[in-house]
């Protein structure tokens, strides 16, 4: 657990102020889930609550900074007290963890939803791109991409964090579902990979720095999705010599 002056979320009264993250519009604002009505087991007031105060810890982020995100500003926005959310967390490295894990499975969930069958392989690396953007310009990645600068650059991390080594053969085992007929060498496809979500960030962090200037990024999305086509098309080809 990080020394509790080192980064601006404190389960104590004292809070520091932290660096300013982008602003975003009311229309980029993550809605904190309402309570369903009628009996409810243990387990979903659990799942529920958990819910609440994950959602909370994104949008305080995305509007305020990961610096100014602080306990009583979390535990505020999810309706909940600062106990609460250390019974459902343990202290601030869980909770930063499960809003990084919970953002990355609603990425995986809008890429798992592109249709295989009767999809060619251009057509299947263009909703890929699409909804891979959907995520990366989206206020929840804003406030993903501000966790990962101030979590992941502490030097009280362990080098190989489990959760990312998670998160890493996930998204391989996603690439394989919806290229898996276009082979390409172990390295050539990490390669790919790494360039596709790398350009993807990069438009994203210009996006951040664009603030209300922002526009959609369609030239350089369409130059994306042409080079991974052209790419898996050439692994495809190669398999069949």
């Amino acid at each position: 657990m990080p020394a509790a002056d080192g980064a601006g979320l404190r389960s104590s009264g004292r809070e520091s102020p932290l660096r300013q993250g982008p602003a975003v519009t009311e229309a980029t604002h993550t809605h904190l889930p309402l309570p369903p009505r009628g009996r409810r087991s243990h387990a979903e007031r659990t799942a529920e609550t958990r819910a609440r105060i994950i959602a909370a810890v994104v949008e305080s982020i995305a509007e305020v900074g990961f610096q100014r995100t602080t306990a009583s500003e979390i535990a505020q926005r999810a309706g909940v007290t600062w106990g609460a959310v250390q019974h459902h967390f343990g202290a601030k490295d869980g909770m930063l963890v499960a809003a990084l894990e919970n953002s990355f499975n609603r990425f995986a969930q809008r890429l798992g939803n592109i249709p295989l069958e009767g999809t060619s392989l251009e057509k299947r690396a263009s909703l890929f791109i699409d909804r891979a953007w959907e995520h990366f310009s989206s206020a929840e990645y804003r406030s993903t991409f501000e966790i990962l600068l101030n979590y992941l650059g502490r030097d009280d991390l362990e080098q190989h964090p489990t959760w990312q080594e998670r998160m890493f053969r996930a998204w391989d085992r996603i690439w394989l579902r919806l290229f898996g007929d276009a082979p390409l060498p172990r390295r050539r496809r990490f390669v790919l990979q790494h360039y596709t979500i790398s350009a993807l960030s990069g438009l994203a962090s210009t996006l951040m720095l664009e603030g209300g200037e922002a526009r959609l990024r369609k030239g350089e999305l369409d130059l994306l999705k042409d080079t991974l086509a052209r790419e898996l098309s050439q692994g495809m080809q190669d398999s069949v010599r």
